[in-house]
Protein backbone atom coordinates (compact mmCIF):
# COMPACT_ATOMS: atom_id res chain seq x y z
CA UNK A 1 0.00 0.00 0.00
CA UNK A 2 1.29 3.42 -1.17
CA UNK A 3 0.53 6.46 1.49
CA UNK A 4 1.27 9.47 1.01
CA UNK A 5 1.90 12.65 3.95
CA UNK A 6 2.22 15.38 1.38
CA UNK A 7 -0.51 17.91 0.63
CA UNK A 8 -0.09 17.88 -2.98
CA UNK A 9 -1.23 14.61 -4.29
CA UNK A 10 0.31 12.56 -7.70
CA UNK A 11 -2.44 10.66 -8.67
CA UNK A 12 -0.58 8.89 -11.03
CA UNK A 13 -1.57 5.67 -9.17
CA UNK A 14 -4.01 4.62 -6.23
CA UNK A 15 -3.70 6.69 -2.78
CA UNK A 16 -4.01 5.17 0.36
CA UNK A 17 -5.97 6.45 2.99
CA UNK A 18 -7.37 5.56 6.36
CA UNK A 19 -10.85 6.40 6.42
CA UNK A 20 -10.40 8.45 9.39
CA UNK A 21 -8.13 10.48 7.01
CA UNK A 22 -10.26 10.46 4.55
CA UNK A 23 -13.41 11.64 6.37
CA UNK A 24 -11.37 14.83 7.64
CA UNK A 25 -10.56 15.71 4.33
CA UNK A 26 -13.39 14.31 2.12
CA UNK A 27 -14.60 17.28 0.30
CA UNK A 28 -10.92 18.92 -0.80
CA UNK A 29 -10.07 15.16 -1.85
CA UNK A 30 -13.23 14.87 -3.79
CA UNK A 31 -12.53 18.08 -5.97
CA UNK A 32 -9.11 16.80 -6.42
CA UNK A 33 -10.07 13.36 -7.57
CA UNK A 34 -12.45 14.99 -10.07
CA UNK A 35 -9.63 17.25 -11.22
CA UNK A 36 -6.69 15.26 -11.52
CA UNK A 37 -9.14 11.85 -12.58
CA UNK A 38 -7.55 10.19 -9.97
CA UNK A 39 -8.26 7.22 -7.29
CA UNK A 40 -8.42 7.34 -3.95
CA UNK A 41 -8.96 3.51 -1.70
CA UNK A 42 -10.25 4.03 1.90
CA UNK A 43 -9.08 1.76 4.71
CA UNK A 44 -9.96 0.75 7.71
CA UNK A 45 -7.56 -1.43 9.79
CA UNK A 46 -5.21 -1.46 6.39
CA UNK A 47 -7.79 -3.50 4.65
CA UNK A 48 -9.43 -1.53 1.76
CA UNK A 49 -12.86 -1.15 1.91
CA UNK A 50 -13.89 1.42 -0.65
CA UNK A 51 -12.67 3.14 -3.45
CA UNK A 52 -13.27 7.16 -4.74
CA UNK A 53 -12.87 7.74 -8.38
CA UNK A 54 -14.16 10.68 -10.64
CA UNK A 55 -18.24 9.76 -11.79
CA UNK A 56 -18.22 9.25 -15.30
CA UNK A 57 -19.81 11.84 -17.74
CA UNK A 58 -22.70 10.33 -20.19
CA UNK A 59 -20.70 11.66 -23.42
CA UNK A 60 -23.29 13.67 -25.60
CA UNK A 61 -23.41 11.60 -28.38
CA UNK A 62 -21.80 8.07 -28.81
CA UNK A 63 -20.09 8.90 -32.40
CA UNK A 64 -16.54 8.88 -31.03
CA UNK A 65 -16.97 7.56 -27.56
CA UNK A 66 -14.42 5.18 -27.49
CA UNK A 67 -12.07 6.59 -29.76
CA UNK A 68 -8.49 6.18 -28.44
CA UNK A 69 -9.76 2.90 -26.48
CA UNK A 70 -10.76 0.23 -29.65
CA UNK A 71 -7.47 -0.47 -31.75
CA UNK A 72 -8.21 -1.77 -35.06
CA UNK A 73 -5.39 -4.67 -36.11
CA UNK A 74 -5.86 -5.38 -40.09
CA UNK A 75 -8.45 -5.19 -42.32
CA UNK A 76 -12.46 -6.09 -40.80
CA UNK A 77 -13.30 -6.98 -43.76
CA UNK A 78 -11.45 -9.01 -46.65
CA UNK A 79 -12.11 -6.43 -49.38
CA UNK A 80 -10.76 -8.46 -51.89
CA UNK A 81 -13.05 -11.37 -51.52
CA UNK A 82 -16.08 -9.17 -50.94
CA UNK A 83 -15.22 -7.84 -54.45
CA UNK A 84 -14.65 -10.84 -56.64
CA UNK A 85 -18.01 -11.63 -54.56
CA UNK A 86 -19.76 -8.29 -56.04
CA UNK A 87 -17.78 -9.20 -59.30
CA UNK A 88 -18.99 -12.73 -59.79
CA UNK A 89 -22.63 -11.86 -58.74
CA UNK A 90 -22.69 -9.04 -61.69
CA UNK A 91 -20.97 -11.28 -64.42
CA UNK A 92 -22.26 -15.03 -64.58
CA UNK A 93 -19.48 -15.86 -66.92
CA UNK A 94 -16.51 -15.41 -63.92
CA UNK A 95 -15.80 -18.13 -61.87
CA UNK A 96 -14.57 -17.85 -58.77
CA UNK A 97 -11.70 -20.05 -57.58
CA UNK A 98 -12.72 -22.62 -55.14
Amino acid sequence: MRRQTSTKHDYSEPLYMKASEFKAKCLKLMDEVAEHNGEIVITKNKMPVAKLVPASKRPETLFGRDLGRIKILGEIIDVEDLWDEMEAETNPDRVLDP
